[in-house]
């Protein structure tokens, strides 16, 4: 049977129309919504691990575009794109997305090894030490001070007691200091804390930048380090920091900055 030439054209231009309809999923007031942007924010939900992909969801995504849609035509009559606040917002946030986008791909391009988070997680290993330690102290101003506190504890005064005295929070629980790695620690302070034995007081002041310490070293232990394989997520992603700031300051560095 022959077509006649009216209805051809009629047939020919739903052929053509047809795919061009199902790539969009709704049309609010003649804007098309793409299915595009449906399967979108479809993998960014599946990505993040809320719900997995299925008709439901997509119909969700669906009713959530047009309802932005919607807002945003009546936002733009209403001629909020034009206001000083909102393009600035829309400014930095397009400044956020490109930067982020560049800095994925930088991660990508330069990942962080096995090695270099072997190599920070024994340097971290080697910084804590094998031991922890338990003490307690007493910070005051001036050194006098702190060698009649040590008389007092010779003579059979309460360390707890006597800690009240301490410029610092730790006064209010004894001088209670719990437990600390010397690297915590400022220098001459866990130089003094490691030499003692546990229940024994420093026979002199230690002095240091916070003032005069009476310490005191109630017990020690092995340090309780979590194995490679449970913070392995978490050393990279501190490396990966370090390498994005290096970047960025490379990238300053060159930069001609008046």
């Amino acid at each position: 049977m022959m077509l006649k030439p009216a209805r051809l054209l009629l047939a020919l231009i739903a052929v053509v129309a047809a795919p061009v309809f199902a790539q969009n999923v709704a049309t609010v007031n003649g804007k098309a919504i793409p299915a595009a942007k449906v399967d979108q924010m479809v993998k960014q939900v599946v990505a993040q691990g809320q719900q997995p992909d299925s008709p439901q969801l997509r119909e969700m995504v669906k009713k959530e575009l047009i309802g932005r849609e919607v807002l945003l035509q009546e936002a733009s009559k209403q001629g909020y794109g034009n206001k000083p606040d909102v393009k600035s917002a829309i400014d930095n946030a397009a400044q956020s997305i490109t930067i982020n986008a560049m800095l994925a791909d930088y991660v990508k391009k330069n990942p962080v090894k096995d090695a270099e988070i072997q190599a920070e997680y024994d340097k971290y290993k080697a910084a804590v030490g094998d031991k922890e330690y338990h003490s307690r102290h007493i910070l005051v101003a001036t050194e006098q001070e702190a060698k009649d506190i040590i008389a007092k504890l010779k003579a059979g005064g309460k360390f707890e007691e006597l800690a009240k005295v301490s410029k610092d929070g730790s006064a209010n629980n004894g001088g209670d200091l719990g437990w600390m790695t010397p690297a915590k620690l400022v220098k001459p302070f866990a130089d003094a804390m490691v030499a003692l034995k546990p229940g024994a007081i420093t026979e002199t002041p230690v002095k240091t930048e916070f003032g005069y310490h009476v310490i005191k070293l109630e017990e020690s232990r092995a340090t309780k380090l979590p194995a490679l394989a449970e913070v392995k997520g978490q050393v990279a992603e501190a490396l990966q920091q370090k390498k994005i700031a290096a970047y960025r300051d490379e990238l300053i560095k060159k930069a001609k900055v008046q």
